[in-house]
């Protein structure tokens, strides 16, 4: 990846992800090897729509600025709305719901 998409994967690096209740401020996404990373958030506003962006070297061959939106999953649930985000211009993005006991409504 790196050889073919040296510019996104060295922009990207390491994986990470902008909430947008956050003012999309990066967070580094810890990984869980082999293959997934993972992060909790307490502090998800309730009750309204939200959005992120997930930023993965991995996605460059996909997406020019590293933009990963598939297999993304909030309290286990698929999370599948695709909406622009803020980053090098528009960038996707997922947005989601969720409520006081937890539940995701993608």
């Amino acid at each position: 990846m790196q050889a073919q998409f040296p510019n996104c994967v060295n922009g990207v690096r390491p994986t990470h992800v902008h909430p947008g209740w956050r003012q999309f401020a990066r967070e580094v996404l810890p990984a869980f090897p082999p293959d997934r990373f993972e992060i909790t958030f307490t502090d998800v506003p309730v009750g309204s729509r939200q959005s992120l962006r997930i930023s993965d070297p991995n996605a460059c061959a996909i997406d020019p600025n590293g933009g990963s939106t598939q297999n993304v999953f909030a309290n286990g649930i698929l999370l599948t709305d695709v909406v622009g985000t803020p980053g090098n211009g528009t960038d996707p993005g997922l947005a989601f719901a969720v409520t006081a006991d937890g539940t995701v409504t993608p």
